[in-house]
């Protein structure tokens, strides 16, 4: 481990260097300003099915991007060749490209007194010393738990292990210049079960910084194969207007629309249902929607955005209100504003829970469907209307009853966003953002 640390200082230390050399470059070309980036990453992919090895794949990749500013004119280039003479061509073909372009005023760096000092270690680099054999060894395991399960699970698609490091260095010409290594590794499975002449496919997967962070094999391979056999016998429904609850890995996508309707870009180009909205009700009272970029291991976690600027918490929704836009210097500047840190996306955004687990939202609700499934992208930013196949389980009283399939879910998010009711405690954690089932009051529910 001790030489693996040292080794990870070297390249960050040469990674570094060929930043300056970038940003010296185009200064030596004229550019008035500039930033650039470098990154390697690395990886092993492994996957079996019905015990067999199908794919064994080692990645490793190099990159680097120089973006140049003559006053507001930009342009940008990139390579995947490190070579001196590649730095010098790569300058030289963005610096083309800005002389050319038409100037814009809202074009360049990020302030030069929002830029991260001292940026703390996350510990988001977690190695995994783990070799192909072990990798093989683990997705067998995996697709075997589901494959015996139950005799009614009849094939697999597959068990599939990753495992990927990575180090990117930024710099620019404030005098800025920051990097940190990464590290990401998942294991899933997916399998098919039958009963009588109905199929049904399902699949669970772990993910995390760590290897100490990914649920077993077992576990794995276990929960693919319930969530198969949990879909058999699923039927059609009517059409009808119902209450609904997002399971809360289904429920990531309502928080990403809503994500999507706050961007900076979205709102300079009117193009969202929710423009004009800072400081008014958009939730319940009861709805806090935060981020914390500086979650230490957090699959989000970053010190500082793609443009240098320092990351801090900070409250998107309290007591319901939108309390602040998504925003990175250039949509900041097309507004009015200043950016809020987000050139990248948000980072570890969570909605807090309230009291209720998944069973307990279910018998909240009553009477109505618990959404397990989405296809398709029936979603229209501009007005908020939302239409979206979809497929889950029919819920009375508090209880499932069948699972149901081929319908489509439809409604307004801004009514659904007002009409949450409550968010569950069952979190999802296995990605950059986190949350609950939500039990929304009410939606049509289009059937046979």
């Amino acid at each position: 481990m001790q030489n693996d640390s040292n080794d990870m200082v070297e390249r960050e230390a040469r990674m570094e260097q060929l930043v300056c050399d970038l940003l010296a470059e185009a200064k030596r070309q004229g550019a008035s300003a500039a930033e650039a980036c470098v990154s390697g990453d690395a990886g092993l992919s492994v996957s079996v099915r019905l015990g067999d090895v199908e794919t064994i794949e080692h990645m490793r990749d190099n990159g680097l991007g120089v973006t140049v500013y003559f006053g507001r004119r930009k342009g940008s280039a990139s390579t995947s060749d490190l070579s001196p003479e590649a730095v010098r061509d790569t300058v030289k073909a963005a610096c083309n490209i800005a002389r050319y372009t038409t100037e814009d005023e809202c074009n360049g760096l990020a302030d030069a007194e929002l830029m991260a000092t001292d940026p703390p270690d996350l510990k988001l680099y977690h190695p995994w010393d783990i070799d192909v054999s072990g990798a093989i060894e683990l997705g067998k395991r995996c697709e075997e738990a589901a494959r015996t399960l139950d005799e009614r699970i009849v094939n697999s698609e597959g068990a599939s292990l990753n495992t990927h490091a990575g180090l990117h260095v930024y710099g620019n010409s404030h005098g800025f210049i920051g990097g940190y290594p990464t590290t990401r590794h998942s294991l899933s499975c997916a399998v098919i079960g039958q009963e009588g002449e109905t199929m049904q496919r399902d699949y669970w997967y772990t993910v995390g910084r760590a290897a100490a962070d990914l649920e077993t094999a077992e576990a794995v391979g276990a929960k693919a194969a319930r969530r198969a056999l949990a879909r058999l016998g699923a039927r059609k429904i009517s059409t009808r207007d119902a209450p609904v609850v997002f399971q809360s890995d289904i429920a990531t996508g309502l928080l990403r629309n809503f994500i999507s309707a706050i961007r900076g870009a979205a709102l300079y180009r009117q193009a969202s249902f929710l423009l004009d909205h800072l400081g008014k009700q958009i939730f319940p009272r009861f709805v806090h929607i935060h981020e914390n970029p500086l979650l230490p291991g957090g699959l989000g976690s970053a010190a500082f955005d793609a443009e240098g600027v320092a990351t801090h918490a900070r409250d998107l929704v309290s007591e319901g209100v939108l309390r602040g836009y998504v925003l990175n210097s250039y949509s900041a500047r097309k507004l009015g504003m200043q950016t809020t840190g987000n050139a990248g996306g948000v980072r570890n955004l969570a909605i807090d829970p309230g009291e209720l687990d998944l069973d307990g939202l279910l018998k909240e609700m009553g009477t109505g469907l618990l959404v397990t499934e989405m296809m398709g992208h029936g979603v229209n930013m501009v007005t908020g209307d939302y239409s979206r196949g979809a497929a889950g389980f029919w819920v009375e009283r508090g209880e499932i009853q069948y699972p149901v399939e081929e319908i489509t879910i439809a409604g307004n998010l801004k009514e659904m966003f007002r009409q949450l009711l409550a968010v569950g405690t069952d979190e999802e954690r296995r990605g950059n953002i986190r949350t609950g089932s939500w039990l929304i009051e009410n939606m049509t529910i289009a059937g046979s």
